[in-house]
């Protein structure tokens, strides 16, 4: 028999406390704590932020309920020796089912195909599984789940989706194709310590800008950061097609901002920045903190891979896009279509009009066009160029080279990015892409 045969059947069966005048007795619900436990799980971070910033204010029982179950969850994660890779409803509590960091690391092959191997794509999905789904898991990585009795019922007292997200705190995610952004201080290295710190409290701050404006034109974003030290990762929690034209827009906004603060400042309290764009596969996690997990997650794959080799290469001022083809969903009629750079890049064009009358630097945004850079040929049609981008380790990849024009009503038009007779040090030109026409001025 199977490891889960009989756990299946053991964690999925009727587990109902004694019957009380043929009745099952209520589960015991602790007493609430008081609302002090707010601040507490509002600073959990990642997917468990969203789902409280979505929903309604969480009331005193849901709060301990969280924090009973992080206890539980931490118990396992073991100082962060375990992963636990999924969990299920039971009728006494929740079922999940951890292993060791290394048996996942022993079990991925060498080149990633999610649709071939069983443990990328169970990195792939949501962490609650049914109970055909733990037999499945349990009988391939030969670990047993275990039973985790909690003082309220899943779904009931506590959402689904909120448990799904504090479980992905302890847990590893692989993420197929996702949009990031790299942001990169230029010659960072060379500045002293305070120069630093300042330079990167003003790209920090070009990115909380950002994000407030968007934000307070109801542009629907949730957006991410890692730190490289000399610079950030950014990303959109959601991967939608939208959402990833808005981080390409996000990007547009930090720039001009760090664009108008550059002018306006002296000596190295701005940084001059190289920025890249890309659209990949990485893994997502958190870190261990002392004896917990980070509040926020964590990202390295092949995107950040990609992005990072890029960069190197990047002129001061450049705003590189890899040469990516992904599946993007569509958020409102959840249609997915395979999208390269070029088309990405046509897309985020149909909705620049979205920024218009945004302020940058006390003035709005009159319009904004952009676009890959190339050359227009005798017949009248453009031709991007592609570059043929070689790293310090000999290794190749292609990549667009990036323009942003900004106009305002009533200030200077800012111009991001660098044209392409600037490029001698990034690569050789490959090949071009033929447009009839790309829309910019």
């Amino acid at each position: 028999m199977g490891v889960l045969k009989s756990l299946g059947n053991r964690l999925s069966g009727d587990r109902r406390k004694p019957e009380k005048n043929g009745q099952p007795s209520p589960m015991e619900t602790p007493e609430a704590p008081s609302a002090t436990y707010s601040t507490r799980f509002r600073s959990r971070g990642g997917d468990l932020n969203q789902w409280i910033a979505n929903s309604n204010e969480l009331t005193s029982a849901q709060q301990f309920y969280l924090d009973y179950l992080e206890g539980k969850l931490r118990e396992q994660w073991n100082l962060g020796r375990n992963l636990i890779l999924a969990w299920m409803p039971t009728d006494t509590g929740i079922a999940t089912l951890s292993v060791p960091n290394y048996l996942i690391a022993n079990r991925l092959p060498d080149a990633h195909a999610p649709e071939d191997n069983f443990t990328l794509r169970l990195l792939s999905t949501k962490k609650e599984v049914t109970p055909e789904g733990m037999d499945e898991i349990a009988e391939r990585l030969q670990h047993a789940p275990l039973d985790l009795e909690l003082p309220f019922k899943a779904g009931k007292n506590l959402p689904h989706l909120a448990i799904d997200a504090l479980v992905a705190r302890y847990s590893l995610t692989y993420v197929t194709d996702r949009a990031v952004a790299l942001f990169d201080i230029v010659g960072f290295s060379l500045y002293s310590p305070l120069e630093q710190v300042t330079q990167l409290n003003s790209l920090s701050y070009s990115l909380n800008s950002a994000q407030a404006r968007m934000l307070g034109r109801k542009i629907d974003i949730s957006f991410a950061r890692a730190s490289t030290g000399d610079g950030f990762y950014v990303w959109n929690r959601d991967r939608s097609i939208q959402a990833n034209i808005n981080l390409y827009h996000f990007m547009h906004l930090v720039l001009a901002d760090n664009a108008v603060a550059r002018s306006k400042s002296r000596g190295n309290v701005t940084p001059r920045l190289r920025t890249s764009f890309h659209v990949g596969s990485h893994y997502e996690f958190y870190q261990a903190e002392g004896l917990n997990p980070t509040v926020y997650s964590y990202i390295v794959g092949d995107v950040t891979i990609e992005l990072a080799r890029l960069i190197e290469r990047a002129v001061p001022g450049q705003v590189v896009v890899g040469d990516f083809s992904a599946p993007m969903p569509d958020r409102d009629t959840g249609e997915v279509q395979r999208v390269d750079a070029v088309q990405f890049i046509e897309k985020t064009q149909e909705t620049l009009s979205g920024l218009k009358g945004l302020v940058v630097s006390g003035d709005e945004i009159e319009s904004i066009s952009c676009y890959l850079t190339g050359e227009r040929g005798r017949s009248g049609n453009y031709s991007i160029k592609k570059y043929l981008v070689t790293d310090k380790h000999g290794l190749t990849r292609h990549a667009f080279n990036a323009k942003i024009n900004i106009f305002r009503k009533h200030a200077e038009p800012i111009f991001l990015g660098v044209q392409d007779s600037e490029l001698s040090t990034f690569g050789p030109v490959v090949m071009g892409s033929d447009l009839d026409d790309i829309g910019f001025e």
